[in-house]
């Protein structure tokens, strides 16, 4: 059986093809695809050729981690029935190309035990490994006591929303949001978002960046209390430093949020399906397989794009 996906040919060119799928073997789902989001992080270092050293790295490649669709068969003993919606964080599909990360096709074949079910027909559910990677920064998937929670964030994209979301969700204190891009400082609920240039406090307790800046230490140290910790939750393609004095006299604790673990996901998706975490309102751009090629320049270069989803229902 064939499918389309989307197939970076090398970096910063792509076309739809018809690939073959794997077939399938015991405990293995087809799902049919609705959606498929874009990743702003590791997608867009596949996309510009600029992810470092990776496992499976290499193209031809079929990216994508954020799907969303209904299972159309099953093969051996499986608990999930025909016409179930399920997220599935990636797969290893295809044929004939590297799957890294596999998401981006029509159909997808994959295990039973790498998805989760979820409750709503929303294209919103592409957002679980987001919400995951922020739930995991503070919860290290469960394997640890949570952390402080942030009382300052750094980026207010989607990450930094639902981290934002997450923070109040648990009962702790609002966080501040810092975002530099104007477009970007809207939407916020229930807490606060500010220019770092209009923010005076110097005793916060817990930042954690999700900017992405290779330069955010030198920015945020200066305004951490004695014994404050800085939480790195963005992907930096670029060596990071800081200036030890300043780190010296606040005692810093500088600490590195890894990818979400399984437990992360199921976690986020309970609270997404007892309505504790809301989804809504991050997804600002909707394009067609057909129209790939513009979905992934607006994607990385649009600063009004928070999230693109592919609608591969038609």
């Amino acid at each position: 059986m064939k499918a389309q996906a989307i197939v970076f040919q090398s970096p910063c060119h792509l076309s739809v093809q018809s690939l073959d799928l794997r077939t399938l073997t015991d405990g293995d789902l087809e799902i049919a695809v609705e959606y498929s989001g874009i990743s702003t992080g590791t997608e867009r270092l596949l996309w510009d050729g600029s992810m470092p050293p990776f496992p499976g790295m290499g193209y031809p490649l079929v990216p994508g981690y954020e799907t969303v669709g209904r299972v159309t068969r099953t093969r051996g003993p499986c608990q999930l029935q025909i016409g179930d919606r399920v997220f599935v964080p990636g797969s290893y599909s295809f044929e004939g190309v590297h799957n890294l990360f596999g998401g981006a096709g029509s159909r997808l074949v994959v295990p039973e035990s790498r998805v989760v079910k979820v409750e709503n027909d929303h294209a919103n559910a592409v957002l679980l490994a987001l919400a995951a990677t922020a739930y995991h920064t503070v919860t290290y998937g469960g394997t640890r006591e949570p952390d402080t929670p942030p009382d300052l964030i750094v980026g207010h994209g989607v990450m930094g929303r639902l981290l934002a979301r997450l923070t109040v969700a648990a009962g702790a204190p609002a966080p501040v949001v810092w975002e530099t891009q104007a477009l970007r400082q809207a939407g916020a609920e229930g807490y606060d978002v500010l220019h770092p240039d209009h923010d005076d406090r110097k005793n916060y307790r817990a930042i954690y960046d999700v900017s992405g800046d290779a330069q955010i230490l030198h920015k945020v140290i200066p305004r951490l209390d004695k014994g404050g910790e800085v939480v790195l939750a963005g992907f930096y393609h670029q060596d990071i430093s800081f200036a030890y004095a300043p780190a010296f006299m606040r005692e810093v604790s500088i600490r590195v949020a890894a990818e979400w673990k399984r437990a992360d996901l199921l976690a986020v998706t309970e609270l997404v399906n007892t309505g504790r975490l809301s989804l809504d309102g991050l997804i600002t751009h909707t394009h067609t397989p057909a129209q790939a090629r513009d979905a992934y320049e607006v994607a990385f270069g649009d600063p009004h794009c928070l999230k693109m989803v592919l609608d591969w229902r038609h």
